[in-house]
């Protein structure tokens, strides 16, 4: 019998999900299913919606809910993280401060200031996990969903020998995009996608073994929608020649070219983002809105009469039938870099297509990226090893270099604009960075 945990099972839709694709594998129907969350009441949620999923199903699932994280680990086989280490309240500083000095954020939760301070609170949370898992289940996998994904997984690959990956949305939904857009079935398309998390590149994509890339090209510079859609990323394609993995949203804010002037936001950045319009008030007024109304949605759902019970396509059940003597199957992973991409340090986590049986996860050599996307790859790499490096020793200075060297913050400040703007979160994050003596670079 296969025991799962899940930390930060109160993720009320994502779990809910994960739990109907897992029990849809006849290895996986028995499984123990441990739901983990520090809030009672969204534990409370969640136990009840598994429990109606394993009941309609009819399956022999045995289902247990508890707020202690090591009754959840203990003989675990595979362990799956969805948590938020702060709500609104904490984590809205990492988007206003910045903005107060001229960082404009449109999402704020993968790199940049506001990445950066998310990894220094979740850290020391994802390296208790792990620890936990040492201790409790040291033969498990952990599949973690937790942003900021690169540095969480990163910190906790070099402090654990516990298997680990981080599973990331992007490959596969923006390899159904593409397909979309030049009208190919999903199954005809082959492709190789390697680099970071939400910055890695198709570096090959083709439909029945031909190159797609011309293609792709025609759609985006033939039709308005298409290039509307999604405009900072395909205006990164027309001019690199590779497609990135991650929403025009997300990838304004990991380079130099789309947010260091008010006029490049409104041409760029207001529409297609995926996070219309593309404003920081917009996201905060999101997350607020969710943090009030969030029962409800829940609600409605224990309250309808039938549910979908059929299997979606996420990663990790296929992932973790695969570790228990199922199927094979193929992902888009995070993974230490063991010489996979030449061009990228040795160890620091890169995202690369990866395999996994009953042997455990098999990452793929990939060789060099190319050579016009490759040092926006490696400059991003070089800000999140120094704020692992920070999160891991509680350093202020290699928080403020870190930040110094990030493309969208070095485009728009000086370095004494960037040390005030660093240690005025410091300061504001101070109750939540235990690991820190000094807050101040």
């Amino acid at each position: 019998m296969t025991k799962i945990a899940f930390i930060g099972a109160g993720s009320f839709g994502f779990t809910r999900s994960l739990v109907r694709d897992i029990l849809t594998f006849p290895l996986l129907e028995d499984a123990t299913l441990a739901l983990m969350d520090i809030d009672a009441e969204r534990l409370d949620f969640i136990n009840r919606a598994v429990n109606r999923i394993v009941d309609e199903g009819q399956r022999p699932a045995k289902v247990m809910a508890t707020m202690d994280r090591a009754e959840a680990l203990e003989g675990a086989d595979a362990v799956i993280v969805t948590i938020l280490a702060g709500g609104v309240d904490v984590w809205q500083h990492d988007i206003l401060i910045p903005k107060k000095y001229g960082v404009d954020t449109n999402v704020g939760d993968t790199r940049g200031p506001s990445g950066i301070f998310r990894a220094l609170r979740t850290i020391p949370v994802m390296l208790g996990i792990v620890k936990d898992m040492e201790k409790y289940c040291p033969k498990a996998t952990m599949l973690n969903y937790t942003n900021p994904m690169a540095m969480l997984c990163r910190a906790m690959q070099r402090e654990s020998f516990i298997q680990l990956t981080g599973l990331c949305h992007s490959v596969q939904g923006t390899a159904y995009m593409l397909a979309h857009w030049i009208g190919a079935p999903m199954e005809e398309i082959t492709y190789t996608c390697a680099g970071i998390n939400h910055l890695a590149w198709y570096v090959k994509y083709e439909w029945n073994g031909v190159d797609a890339y011309p293609l792709i090209r025609k759609a985006i510079t033939e039709n308005p929608d298409i290039y509307n859609e999604e405009q900072v990323r395909n205006e990164m394609f027309l001019n690199l020649d590779y497609y990135v993995t991650e929403s025009s949203g997300h990838n304004s804010e990991y380079n130099w070219w789309f947010r260091k002037r008010p006029d490049l936001i409104e041409k760029y950045c207001t529409h297609g983002t995926g996070w219309n319009p593309g404003h920081y008030a917009y996201i905060l007024d999101e997350y607020r809105k969710r943090a009030d109304d969030w029962k409800d949605g829940i609600r409605e759902w224990l309250g309808r009469e039938t549910i979908d019970l059929q299997r979606g396509h996420e990663y990790a059940s296929y992932i973790i039938n695969a570790l228990q003597g199922g199927e094979t199957f193929s992902f888009n992973g995070n993974v230490p870099n063991t010489g996979l991409i030449t061009n990228l340090p040795d160890d620091v986590c890169v995202e690369v297509p990866v395999y996994v049986d009953k042997g455990g996860l098999h990452a793929v050599h990939v060789g060099a990226l190319p050579r016009q996307v490759a040092p926006l790859n490696q400059v991003v790499v070089a800000t999140e090893e120094m704020a692992v490096e920070a999160a891991l020793t509680g350093d202020p200075r290699l928080v403020f270099h870190a930040i110094a060297s990030d493309p969208l913050t070095a485009a728009v400040l000086s370095l004494g604009e960037i040390k005030s703007m660093v240690n005025e979160m410091l300061a504001q994050n101070k109750e939540h960075l235990p690991q820190f003596k000094h807050f101040e670079a």
